[in-house]
């Protein structure tokens, strides 16, 4: 029975009690009766709470298989190192679907929880792919680089495709730092004119596929356009990084903070409408 119409129920049988419709050793039983139900403790809505009514009204079949579930998944994790290595690409890819697929589920309820859990996701199959590389040797440069060109791309699509900016930005940012650890390995000591060029014409670039992009996805362009911001000052960031001279490096990066402002400034009418 509903929690308030029991409450109103009691409220009447307390003004029969008291206009003595009702002997009182009906009145109370029936007090009794009812208010034993009304005070009745709810389960928890938290996420403990769910859980302990969930396991409290599974049924025999429902622990058999949670029992066999968990017991596979141990075994496959104490004997994970053991398996072929398709055998362990087929499991990470298995697992990363599931997981992918669960976060998607629980981002219609819970937007915060969702993305945590894609998150997690994501970077749990780039961790898993490192490992894989160093357990069958090919912890090499190239492995590693591949590896993180996959994940970027991986991020930079699905971002697109499930509207989450934040992933789709993340995945940008990890190509621009493959992208300057690759010159770092061709070059050790560029001349700071040579830095620039290596930069300064991507963010044009970047800014221009934002206004392009805008007419049909102003998330993607918004995302664009913080990349091309970002790469305006990556020849400063990748100088403090891996250049020792850092005279000119810090002077440059006072002209850009200038050049950039009254840029922004200037043209705010136009890139804030296409970003916004």
């Amino acid at each position: 029975m509903d929690q308030q119409r029991r409450k109103v129920i009691v409220q009447e049988i307390e003004h029969w009690q008291k206009s003595k419709l009702l002997p009182d050793h009906y009145c109370d039983f029936l007090l009794n009766l009812y208010a034993e139900q009304a005070e009745q403790p709810k389960p928890s809505a938290r996420l403990t709470g769910r859980a302990a009514e969930a396991a409290r009204s599974a049924s025999g079949k429902q622990w058999l298989f949670a029992i066999v579930f968990f017991s596979l998944i141990c075994f496959v994790v104490l004997h994970f190192n053991a398996f072929h290595p398709l055998l362990q690409i087929g499991i990470t890819a298995v697992g990363f679907v599931l997981l992918l697929w669960y976060g998607q589920r629980i981002r219609r309820k819970n937007e915060a929880a969702g993305i945590a859990v894609i998150g997690m996701d994501m970077l749990g199959l780039l961790g898993m792919g490192v490992y894989l590389l160093h357990q069958h040797g090919y912890d090499g440069w190239s492995s590693k680089a591949l590896l993180l060109a996959g994940s970027a791309l991986l991020w930079i699509g699905y971002g697109i495709g499930a509207r989450l900016s934040l992933l789709h930005l993340a995945g940008w940012v990890v190509l621009l730092l493959l992208y300057a650890w690759v010159l770092a390995r061709r070059d050790a000591e560029p001349p700071w004119y040579e830095i620039q060029l290596y930069w300064v014409p991507m963010t044009f670039v970047f800014a221009w596929f934002s206004w392009f992009i805008q007419r049909w996805s102003r998330p993607v362009a918004a995302v664009l356009f913080i990349v091309g911001c970002f790469i305006w000052f990556m020849p400063e960031l990748y100088s403090a990084l891996f250049v020792e001279d850092r005279a000119w490096p810090q002077l440059l990066l006072f002209a850009k903070i200038a050049i950039g402002g009254g840029l922004l400034f200037g043209l705010r009418k136009q890139w804030i409408a296409w970003v916004a």
